[in-house]
């Protein structure tokens, strides 16, 4: 199994394959999108590239709260696009036995933005597939709400 990118958000663990990370950075101002998809909560600046920042509390279901100054953003990207996720904290780079993970559509069918499951000695992980993480409509409305106003049809 390729190394993984572990990190926590309300004591609970989650992963990203270390190919579609960039890097960790601590959490900074973010300046809010107009008509961007709602797990969306801005964007910020990172090394001159404007990059959208999800909010992954609200993709998972969990409580909100304000951007913390322990917060981290995990800068990633999918096949497209870079994207920041706000993160309580990056734990570090694992890897696992291929034994330790399991096919999530072994345990529950339409969970599209879920890889697997890995059990760990530190309990259970998460590991997300970041290309599948915006919906169609999702990718839609953030193409629009990124693009320059002259671009609008």
């Amino acid at each position: 199994m390729t190394p993984q990118v572990v990190f926590t958000i309300d004591d609970r663990s989650f992963a990203l394959p270390l190919v579609q990370v960039e890097r960790a950075v601590r959490a900074v101002a973010v300046t809010a999108l107009p008509q961007a998809p709602a797990i969306v909560c801005g964007v910020v600046n990172i090394a001159g590239r404007i990059v959208p920042v999800i909010d992954l509390r609200r993709r998972f279901g969990l409580p909100e709260r304000e951007i913390g100054l322990t917060d981290q953003l995990l800068i990633a990207h999918t096949y497209d696009r870079p994207l920041a996720l706000i993160v309580d904290a990056v734990v570090g780079v694992d890897e696992y036995a291929d034994q330790d993970f399991v096919a999530v559509d072994s345990i529950v069918a339409g969970t599209s933005f879920l890889r697997g499951i890995v059990k760990s000695a530190a309990g259970m992980i998460l590991i997300h597939d970041l290309d599948s993480f915006l919906s169609l409509e999702e990718t839609q409305a953030l193409d629009s709400a990124l693009a320059p106003a002259g671009d609008q049809p």
